[in-house]
Parts: structure tokens; C-alpha cells; sequence
């Protein structure tokens, strides 16, 4: 009998991801969503990639609500945590805080309640990660980010928060569950669906030119298809568990990425803008014109990275080019017509 997977929060784009892959390695598999109304959409990005019939099934479960988690987890043999609320400008920081920590807790709760045998929990890159941003150089998976430095922005927070909480409660649990946690940069890549693209919003907004320039911002890249690699990897692997694995990529500035759409995707490249803004130009928008551009402010110039070498040594992971990642991602995004790039002036169409 194939082992039963729960991914949670099958509506967004890792948790997809998680479902297809698993699906197209034989696993069976059960994802949480919010609502009945929200399965057939998952069924049919799923359905891109694999053909999931009679081996996907549904679990309504919230992660700010404990009904529906005990169910949820009944008969499955491991985890993956994927979803988490997103940080916004406009979302009250305590609430986001509250929210991650909260739901991480009530998935571990019921976990080991079942018994299940491993929980794998999605957490970032940014909960690694010095609270300076001036730091310069390369971390690994000992460093922890500091929750309570006033500089953080709320998601940042909010997932150090709830891999802290993860790792006390697992101290306190003397059942045969394990815990390991995925840390992942900024994750880019193909889309299932144009309902919840995520991250990749980003690349969308270079390709129809709505980003008309480019701040001085590094990104740490993975392709969201390796991502779920090394979250099957660290769910399978016996020395994975009670650890700690970035899952970071190739590092490239903004100014990189859009060269390369605008290198690699030919006509369908051109309304990408490579001309780079002024540090003090971006501050200036952010106090005066854009207060969503406040919580990217701290993060202009900053060189910091992280290794991935144990991944590597543990898992045998290695993540593909990051220039690579972006191009596939922007011509998903084409592909599936979650952009419209502007016709050429005077072309008539």
C-alpha cells in the first residue's frame, strides 16, 4: 500500500507543486483547503501534471481553527506543512505572528496525535538569516534569525516565530513523530494555474513593463520544482530527521533576472525594463508616494547569503540554474496567460 501524504493548503503554489509531484511518485495524497468550493480548482491545476483520479482526497481544515485538523491527519503517514498566511503591508503584524505560530501548532498537535511518522514544515531562508542587514557573507542552518529585533519585517517574523514554536513543542513530545525543516529563498518557477501564482507575481510585473525600474535587490532563487524535491527528500531520508535544511539558490540581483528575460525570451521580453533605481530613489517612494515598498527598503544592496551545502551532503539535493528557473517561470506565465504583454507600437493588434 503506498503511504497516505497530507499537504497542507493544497490551494497554493508550493503546496501544488507538493500534491502533482507526490502524486507522479505514487504516493497517495490528502490536502487541506479552506473550503468544499475550493477542490475542483486544485483538482484541475493538479491535473496539468498528473493525473490524480482516485488518489487525491480533500480535508477541510483552517490553519486560525483547531476543527477539521484531527481528521485531517486521521490514517496519514507523514506531513507536509506547507501553508502559512503571507505578510502584506496591510496585514496587522501581531496577527500575522499569531496566525503561523498558531497553525503550525495545531498541525503538530494532530500529528502526533495519529502517529504520523514525519512532519516536514516549510519555513524560509529569512528565519537564517542575520537580523543586520548590513551583514555581510555566507550562514548556514545553526544560525537563527533574532524574532525579537525591531528591524524585521512581520513575514520574516512571523516564520521564525513558527519554526521556533515548532522545534519547542517537538522538544516536549516524546511520541515516534519526527520534525524537519525546509528553509527556501525566493521561490520562482512554472505555474499550475493562474489562480495563485505567488512569489512570481514579480516576474510577471518585469514582463508587461509595470515594473519600470529595477530596484538594487538579491535574491537567493529556487525553482519551486526542486523546492518540492528536497521536501520529498527530507521526508523520506532517515537522517533528515530533527533537521534543519536551507534550501536556497543561485544568487542573483534584480538587474540579472530581467537581462536574462530579456536575453532569453526574445519579442516577448521587450517591455522588461533593466534600467536600475537609485537606492535613495526607491526610500524616497516608499516614505512619500508607496508605503509598499517600505518592507523592501532594508533589504536594497544587501549581500548576505546562505549555503545549501548540507542539503547536499544529506539529501544528494541540487537545485538547477536560477537564470534557467526565471525564464521557465516567465514563459509559464505567457503559457497559461496570467501576463498580457503590450503589442508593439504601431502594429495594429
Amino acid at each position: 500500500m503506498p503511504e497516505l501524504v497530507l499537504v497542507t493548503g493544497g490551494s497554493g503554489y508550493i503546496a501544488g507543486w507538493c500534491v502533482a509531484e507526490l502524486l507522479r511518485r505514487g504516493y497517495e495524497v490528502r490536502t487541506t483547503v479552506r473550503g468544499r468550493d475550493r477542490e475542483q480548482a486544485v483538482t484541475d491545476a493538479v491535473s496539468t501534471v498528473v493525473d490524480p483520479a482516485g488518489r487525491l482526497s480533500f480535508a477541510v481544515a483552517d490553519l486560525t481553527h483547531d476543527d477539521g485538523w484531527d481528521a485531517a491527519l486521521k490514517g496519514v503517514d507523514r506531513v507536509l506543512h506547507v501553508a502559512s498566511p503571507l505578510g502584506t503591508a496591510s496585514n496587522d503584524p501581531g496577527t500575522l505572528v499569531a496566525t503561523a505560530r498558531g497553525g503550525t501548532l495545531r498541525v503538530l498537535r494532530a500529528a502526533t496525535a495519529a502517529g504520523v511518522k514525519r512532519v516536514v514544515m516549510t519555513s524560509a531562508a529569512n528565519a537564517s538569516s542575520p537580523s543586520s542587514y548590513a551583514t555581510q557573507g555566507v550562514t548556514d542552518e545553526t544560525l537563527w534569525t533574532d524574532p525579537d529585533d525591531p528591524t524585521l519585517i512581520p513575514y520574516r517574523r512571523s516564520k521564525t516565530v513558527a519554526e521556533r514554536a515548532a522545534w519547542d513543542f517537538m522538544r516536549e513530545h516524546d511520541g515516534p513523530t519526527e520534525l524537519t525543516t525546509v528553509l527556501p529563498g525566493a521561490v520562482f518557477g512554472p505555474v499550475l494555474t493562474t489562480g495563485n501564482i505567488g512569489s512570481v507575481g514579480i516576474v510577471g510585473r518585469m514582463l508587461t513593463g509595470e515594473m519600470r525600474g529595477i530596484p538594487r535587490i538579491g535574491l537567493e532563487i529556487v525553482d519551486v520544482r526542486d523546492l518540492v524535491d528536497v521536501h520529498v527528500r527530507a521526508m523520506t531520508a532517515p537522517q533528515a530527521a530533527g533537521e534543519r535544511f536551507l534550501a536556497t539558490g543561485e544568487f542573483l540581483w534584480m538587474s540579472q533576472m530581467a537581462h536574462a528575460l530579456r536575453d532569453g525570451l526574445g519579442a516577448e521580453g521587450r517591455q522588461v525594463s533593466t534600467r536600475q533605481v537609485p537606492d535613495v530613489v526607491v526610500r524616497l517612494l516608499a516614505r512619500f508616494r508607496d508605503p509598499s515598498l517600505r518592507e523592501i527598503t532594508p533589504s536594497l544592496g544587501r549581500r548576505n547569503r546562505h549555503t545549501t551545502e548540507k542539503a547536499h551532503r544529506v539529501l544528494g539535493w541540487q537545485p538547477r540554474p536560477a537564470r534557467q528557473t526565471v525564464l521557465d517561470c516567465a514563459e509559464s506565465l505567457i503559457e497559461h496567460g496570467a501576463v498580457r504583454i503590450p503589442p508593439r507600437a504601431g502594429s495594429g493588434r
